[in-house]
């Protein structure tokens, strides 16, 4: 029976271990894929309005461009979104191996 829950808490520890992984890779892909978002809508904007896509894409890249650099250069936020995924990796390793202890009580 021990076997069992050893087995048991190993599986639950690998489900977290999993889920944290995935909700860092997210947290961090949408810092990636956000400006690239905001360039498809603003090409879907321009192309509404009557402007060619390839236009209105030569057009948002440098908009998105200057979003970013507005962005880069407000003191203390890139360092708190940053703060922000690496706490969140860190709890993470901590639910993980949190289920050690666990697993030696019920050894």
């Amino acid at each position: 029976m021990k076997n069992l829950n050893v087995a048991l808490v190993r599986l639950l520890q690998f489900v977290v271990f999993v889920l944290f992984t995935f909700i860092v890779l997210v947290y961090f892909g949408t810092m990636v894929l956000l400006p690239l978002d905001i360039v498809v809508l603003i090409t879907k904007f321009l192309n509404v309005l009557g402007i060619g896509t390839l236009f209105g894409a030569i057009v948002a890249v440098p908009v998105v461009a200057y979003l970013g650099k507005i962005v880069y250069g407000t003191p203390g936020l890139i360092q708190m979104i940053i703060d922000n995924g690496i706490d969140l990796a860190n709890t993470g390793k901590q639910r993980v191996e949190a289920f050690n202890k666990i697993a030696e009580a019920a050894k």
